[in-house]
């Protein structure tokens, strides 16, 4: 982090609160979202020169945004898929069926998903035709699993960001499996975000104490999306929290251009920050 601060001309504060510093530092240099109010991949990458972009990605892999790692355990109580592009949901599905098929004992998988609409490359990647986030990983879940839909439970009306619902499905294996869709906690201002999509699935789940949950993400994501995991999960509901990344390697779908420049590692390096400045918060 050193050497990626003063490699855009700062310093790292010698006291004072560091994270409060590297969100104000990262919000001027590795906001690429700031300015348009864009989703990550709708940002237009700009351009590094090599010796930057290179510094920029070892930072990433210093960091732990790059590598993917296996499971520490060999049973758990819940698997947790997380949403995303239609591209990313269907990779971190077949994850989890991998990761299950390699052994690891779990009885229970869920995706956790919202109603953000899906674009036309999304669509296409598809078949059967599919609106929303969580339609994306549902089709991850009939695909890996086998799945069939034995109940549907959702909010009434018109799709909004108040909405939610939740699939149950069969599948082999004697799994129990479910996909959701969580109601955002500022209906007013967005979508529903990973933290959001964390206690919807809790309340649902009713996750008891000492409980092991995994989570199934992608690399780059694992640093914030963890961070937002102890917070309001492992903290309120006392469990046991462990998130992964997918091993691209291994996926059959190749990860979309520009998924791992070093804009998007920059502008989830400050994710982390911001995240972790929110554990910190909340832990007083």
């Amino acid at each position: 982090m050193q050497d990626l601060v003063a490699e855009y001309g700062g310093a790292l504060p010698a006291s004072g609160d560091l994270l409060a510093w590297l969100d104000d530092f990262s919000a001027e240099h590795w906001d690429f979202r700031k300015a348009l109010g864009v989703e990550r991949h709708q940002v237009t990458a700009p351009s590094f020169a090599p010796a930057r972009r290179d510094l920029v990605l070892n930072a990433a892999g210093a960091l732990g945004f790059i590598e993917s790692a296996p499971p520490r355990l060999t049973e758990y109580d819940h698997l947790l898929v997380l949403g995303g592009l239609a591209r990313t949901c269907l990779q971190r599905v077949e994850h989890a069926a991998r990761i299950l098929a390699d052994g690891v004992v779990v009885p229970e998988v869920t995706g956790l998903g919202s109603f953000r609409p899906l674009g036309d490359a999304e669509q296409e990647l598809l078949p059967g035709g599919a609106d929303y986030e969580v339609d994306a990983l549902e089709a991850g879940f009939r695909k890996e699993f086998a799945a069939s839909t034995s109940e549907r439970r959702s909010s009434a009306g018109a799709v909004s960001f108040e909405s939610w619902t939740v699939h149950r499905l069969r599948g082999r294996r004697d799994l129990r499996l479910r996909v959701l869709a969580a109601p955002s906690s500022e209906p007013g201002v967005r979508r529903a975000n990973t933290a959001d999509t964390y206690r919807f699935w809790a309340r649902e789940a009713e996750v008891r104490a000492g409980a092991r949950v995994l989570v199934v993400t992608s690399p780059i994501y694992v640093p914030f999306q963890h961070c937002d995991a102890i917070r309001t999960l492992a903290v309120p509901h006392d469990c046991q929290v462990e998130t992964v990344g997918l091993d691209v390697s291994r996926a059959t779908l190749p990860q979309a251009a520009g998924a791992t420049g070093a804009d998007r590692y920059l502008q989830e390096i400050r994710s982390a920050i911001r995240s972790m400045r929110r554990l910190q918060a909340d832990a007083g």
